[in-house]
This record gives structure tokens, C-alpha cells and sequence, in this order.
């Protein structure tokens, strides 16, 4: 026991306890264990120090996980490439969060809490600048801008929850066989379309797919674009 104490004395020293690392140790929390899982009991734990030291750093768990959305979704933005077109940026901001999301699946939740808090304003900015790069008037910017956030955002969200039904080890081309023969089976006459794309299923790509989806908006914002 003396031991186990004198390590742990140790790692404090070596590894100053700060915000950073208790938003590290948070979003590794999250991933393993979710939102449920994350408590200042189990995160003191990881980090091997007291509740009250983290308290120092941070209010409470609304602020953890505000700061942890934060840190992944800054993360998850690429930077500004010279000479990259509008639609280029938009890209992969948007593949940069799908992709986020998909790691971290509770990113998605949270970013769907608040229009008011900084991750989301952050790529409602970002893809707000590139909707006024492409020359789109003033009146329907927000409107663009919006439509492209909400793609963004609840498509990712949405791919991320679907793959947390599914049981870890499960094959996804026999899953998705399995669900595509379901749906040859519906009704004609009620899911007509659904039974006729049914064989898309087992082998479509979910950022291609989620891709061609933004190449949809950006074919839709274009007309509204002033000319060069």
C-alpha cells in the first residue's frame, strides 16, 4: 500500500496535474465508457489524484464536456490549405467531423446541445466564410450555411449511433446483406423506393455516400452563387 501511494505521489510530480490533461483523460473516459460513464470519482481515478484537484481546473461535467467537444472538434478541423477552392475547404471540414464523430460517437450528442456553445459555432464559421467565398448573396447565407451544418452534423451523428447498435466483431457486409434481404421483403406498395435501392446496401460506403451527400448542397448553393 505504502508503495502504491509512493507511485502515485510520484506521478503528480512528473505530470503536473492541468485543464489539458484532465480534458485528455475525459475524452478517453468517453470513448470507453460514455457519457454515463464519465464522473469526477472515475476521472480522478484515471488521472490518480483527488475530486478537489480537478475542481481546481474545472467547474463541473456540463464545462468537462463542453471543453472535451471542444478540444476533438478542434482537432478535427484541418487547417486552410493555399489555393484550395471553397468547395475543397468545405470537404474536408465536413469529412474532418464525420470522421470525429465516428471515433469519438458522443461528439455528436453534444454537439447537437446548444447553438450557443463554441464547437458548433466554430464550424458554423468555418463553413459560414466558405459560403461567402462562393460568392453566395447575403440574404441566403445563413440558409446555406445552415443546410451545410446540419448535414454535417446530424448525418455524422446519426452514422456514429447507428454503429453503436451494432455488436462489436459483427461483419458489416453480412449485417448490411441481412438488412438489405429485410427490406426486399417490405410491403411493394408501402416502401417501393426502399425495396428498389435495397441492393445498394450491403456494399455502399458511408463517407462516400456521406460526400455525395455534400456535393448535393454545394450543387443546390451554386446557382444562388453571384458569377466570378
Amino acid at each position: 500500500m505504502a508503495a502504491t501511494r509512493t507511485t502515485r505521489r510520484t506521478e503528480r510530480r512528473e505530470n503536473p496535474l492541468s485543464r489539458e490533461r484532465i480534458v485528455e483523460a475525459a475524452i478517453e473516459l468517453l470513448d470507453t465508457a460514455g457519457e454515463g460513464g464519465l464522473t469526477f470519482r472515475a476521472l480522478a481515478e484515471r488521472l490518480a489524484t483527488g475530486p478537489g484537484a480537478i475542481y481546481w481546473h474545472v467547474t463541473g461535467k456540463d464545462e468537462l464536456l463542453l471543453a472535451a467537444t471542444d478540444a476533438v472538434v478542434t482537432a478535427a478541423v484541418p487547417p486552410a490549405t493555399a489555393g484550395a477552392t471553397p468547395q475543397d475547404t468545405i470537404r474536408a471540414l465536413a469529412l474532418g467531423v464525420f470522421d470525429a464523430i465516428d471515433a469519438h460517437p458522443w461528439v455528436g450528442t453534444q454537439l447537437s446541445h446548444s447553438a450557443m456553445d463554441a464547437p458548433i459555432l466554430r464550424l458554423f464559421e468555418g463553413l459560414g466564410r466558405q459560403v461567402q467565398a462562393l460568392g453566395v448573396p447575403r440574404a441566403v447565407q445563413f440558409t446555406a450555411a445552415s443546410a451545410l451544418l446540419n448535414y454535417v452534423v446530424g448525418v455524422a451523428g446519426q452514422n456514429a449511433a447507428t454503429a453503436r447498435t451494432v455488436q462489436p466483431g459483427t461483419d458489416r457486409t453480412e449485417f448490411l446483406t441481412a438488412m438489405a434481404a429485410a427490406w426486399a421483403r417490405l410491403d411493394p406498395e408501402k416502401y417501393r423506393f426502399v425495396r428498389d435501392i435495397a441492393g445498394d446496401l450491403p456494399h455502399h460506403d458511408d463517407r462516400v455516400e456521406f460526400l455525395a451527400g455534400i456535393d448535393l448542397i454545394l450543387t443546390g448553393i451554386a446557382p444562388r452563387a453571384r458569377p466570378a
